[in-house]
């Protein structure tokens, strides 16, 4: 045999055993290693900062602004002047009204002083003045018969006689009234339209005072002293004191997982580094069709002095949590559900049941145990000769942002 041959015979030789190694070895199989460990999952919406109660103050009347008192983020007691407007008209219309509350009392405590004593009055003396009269009247009946007096003179009498029974009349009339208080109920009555024209002109009097309806801070200022307002124009928006609260609209697909009273965590690109701990308060009853979210209202545990009113902050609610859970990358769980394992350096499939989700992980509950190799290559097959390569290590979870909402994992 030539050294050529040999030489060609070894080579031939080395490279078979090297596919004979490589087959026996089998493919290459990126693997992560179960391992119990803390899983949290949560949602991350873009919320802001919101009063529980905010007020916009207008005017009820027309008038001219006189002044506004304050500048926004001034601090305004419960009744504080807020915008003054003119007010000479409606001043004027109260004192007029006060005057005439003035007469109509008078006229009232005269009635109820002087009317009945002088009508009673009356009446005595009417009653005198037509018994008079009819005495007469006999006398001079009884002198006409004895032709003493003549027809006319009889006449004359019996006509004062009728005059003074109507006197009389007119007299108990009066007496009448008096007495069953008609009278005395129109002052009453007039006195009682006098006091409710004081009270509306008051009213009106204090429609050109906007004050503010309760303590708190003065927003935004929507009017200039020389500003002619009509009913319904908007002149300040205050917030009342009161617990601050935050509100996200949170996609409608992770409404099963939220519910009142799961802690949360808020952050604000404007101060970075401080968060700070809030809860869910309420969640709306119904979902924004055009947005196809649903209002989420959370509410703060202690706010600090940067939180400010229509803020935007971030957060973070912790919607499940799990302390010693066995989670697999996401792209490792396949159809079924199943897992790709490694056992005796075959690929094994295991049927598995799972619990909470994250956007990068899943909790496995059943069908799989701490320590086993887990394939998260998609592509590899189950009976397949595989060499185990440990996954590059990443983190299995990752924070996410934004108006729709995201979940993340924590290992620890």
């Amino acid at each position: 045999m030539s050294r050529k041959l040999a030489v060609a015979l070894l080579v031939i030789l080395v490279i078979g055993a090297g596919l004979f190694a490589l087959r026996g070895r089998g493919k290459d199989a990126e693997t992560v290693t179960a391992r119990t460990a803390p899983l949290v999952q949560t949602v991350v919406v873009t919320g802001r900062v919101a009063s529980e109660t905010r007020v916009v103050l207008g005017a009820t009347v027309t008038g001219r602004v006189r002044a506004v008192r304050h500048r926004e983020g001034a601090a305004l007691a419960a009744g504080e002047l807020l915008v003054q407007l003119e007010d000479t008209e409606q001043a004027a219309a109260v004192r007029q009204a006060d005057a005439q509350l003035r007469t109509a009392a008078a006229r009232l405590d005269s009635q109820r002083r002087l009317a009945g004593p002088v009508a009673g009055r009356q009446l005595e003396q009417a009653r005198a003045n037509a018994a008079a009269a009819a005495r007469e009247l006999q006398r001079s009946e009884a002198l006409f018969k004895q032709g003493f007096i003549g027809a006319a003179r009889l006449d004359e009498v019996r006509r004062a006689s009728e005059v003074a029974a109507s006197q009389q009349q007119a007299a108990q009339a009066q007496a009448d009234a008096n007495l069953e208080g008609a009278e005395l109920a129109q002052a009453v009555t007039r006195v009682a339209e006098a006091r409710a024209a004081l009270e509306l002109a008051r009213s009106r009097l204090s429609q050109t005072r906007i004050v503010a309806p309760a303590d708190g801070v003065l927003l935004t200022r929507l009017a200039e002293p020389g500003q002619i307002v009509q009913p319904g124009t908007r002149l300040a928006e205050i917030s009342v004191n009161g617990p601050v609260q935050l509100v996200a609209q949170v996609d409608e697909k992770f409404l099963a997982r939220l519910a009142p009273g799961q802690a949360a965590s808020v952050a604000a690109d404007a101060f970075p580094g401080r968060t700070i701990g809030a809860r869910v308060r309420s969640i709306a009853p119904v979902v924004d069709a055009q947005r196809g979210s649903v209002e989420v209202k959370f509410a703060l545990d202690t706010p600090p002095d940067w939180v400010r009113n229509d803020m935007t902050v971030s957060i973070e609610i912790e919607t499940a949590r799990r302390e010693r859970a066995i989670a697999v990358p996401a792209e490792a769980l396949r159809p079924g559900p199943r897992l790709l394992l490694i056992e005796d350096g075959r690929t094994v499939a295991r049927a598995v049941r799972t619990g909470i989700r994250t956007l990068t992980a899943v909790e496995i509950v059943e069908g799989l145990s701490d320590g086993a190799q887990v394939v998260t290559d998609p592509a590899l097959a189950e009976g397949v000769r595989v060499r185990a390569i440990p996954r590059r290590a990443r983190a299995i979870g990752s924070q996410g942002s934004g108006a729709e909402g995201v979940t993340r994992a924590m290992s620890n």
